[in-house]
């Protein structure tokens, strides 16, 4: 199996020395569905008084820093080395009774995948859109289904890098026809909600290294979607890109909403023109097993 090796630099610029509060960091992969963390480590500066780990709900390692310095620049180094094996997503591997769309949950899993299924009324416009993905008796293939959605979003969708903050509203990105990574994800996850099938927003990396390059520019963070499948279970899917399976995708958070997976994020304690700029650089590397 393939290692990928992780560097992410997250550096804050400020006018002048300011004082931090807690800053909050999901950077660790998880350890599931193919990929194993082999080695982690973060360098902080300033150093911080305390870094606290734990996990949240949905088992996501996260890190709080407390800091006491103060400075004017705030880096976050973050190095991982993970043994990665890809997974197809093949239609055999379906279980019968959900081979055939629609299907209905085990009573089990129905409530484990509440929190996935669950969502706000859709305008009616998006749930048409949506359905579109159904052959005309509601009825659908359940692995053309999952596939035909994620190529349709990446044939159709313009695909671009947007850096404000948050996500775009589903029917916002579906009348531009244009999103970010993770609009295109929210937007995914919406339509499969509408359908009743459970999903959720996954943040991690995506490499695209180029191994003759030793600057810290090939890979992205990178956001996409989970679909629980009986069977296979949770299966990834790259509305982005259309990629099915978990190929050249590091998990780092899986969540219900997106806003409960940020890389990085905190306070300082000084002027808003204090902070003059963010910077992000994520380095993706391939090596062999040995």
């Amino acid at each position: 199996m393939p290692i990928l090796t992780i560097r992410h630099v997250t550096t804050y610029h400020y006018r002048r020395p300011v004082a931090f509060g807690e800053h909050r960091m999901m950077l660790r992969p998880r350890d599931d569905g193919g990929q194993t963390v082999l080695r982690s480590g973060i360098a902080i500066t300033p150093e911080p008084a305390c870094i606290d780990w734990t996990r949240d709900d949905f088992g996501n390692y996260v890190a709080t820093a407390r800091f006491s310095e103060r400075a004017a620049e705030l880096r976050f180094d973050s190095t991982i080395a993970v043994d990665h094996e890809s997974a197809p997503f093949n239609a055999a591997d379906i279980a019968k009774y959900a081979q055939s769309y629609p299907f209905a949950y085990s009573a089990d899993d129905a409530r484990d995948l509440a929190r996935y299924i669950a969502q706000p009324s859709r305008h009616p416009e998006f749930a048409r859109w949506a359905a579109g993905f159904l052959r005309l008796d509601g009825s659908a293939d359940t692995h053309a289904l999952l596939v035909g959605m994620t190529e349709h979003i990446r044939r159709t969708f313009k695909h671009g890098a947007r850096h404000q903050k948050g996500t775009r509203d589903p029917i916002e990105t579906m009348a531009l026809e244009s999103g970010s990574c993770r609009d295109l994800a929210v937007l995914m996850i919406a339509a499969l909600r509408t359908l009743g099938i459970a999903a959720r927003f996954v943040s991690g990396y995506l490499n695209l290294a180029d191994p003759d390059d030793d600057s810290i520019t090939g890979g992205n963070t990178h956001a996409w979607v989970q679909a629980f499948v009986p069977g296979p279970g949770w299966v990834d899917f790259d509305p982005s890109s259309g990629a099915i399976g978990n190929q050249n995708l590091v998990r780092v958070a899986v969540v219900d909403e997106p806003s409960a997976a940020i890389p990085v994020e905190g306070t300082f304690i000084g002027f808003a023109s204090d902070h003059l700029a963010m910077q992000v650089a994520v380095k993706v590397a391939t090596a062999s097993a040995a």
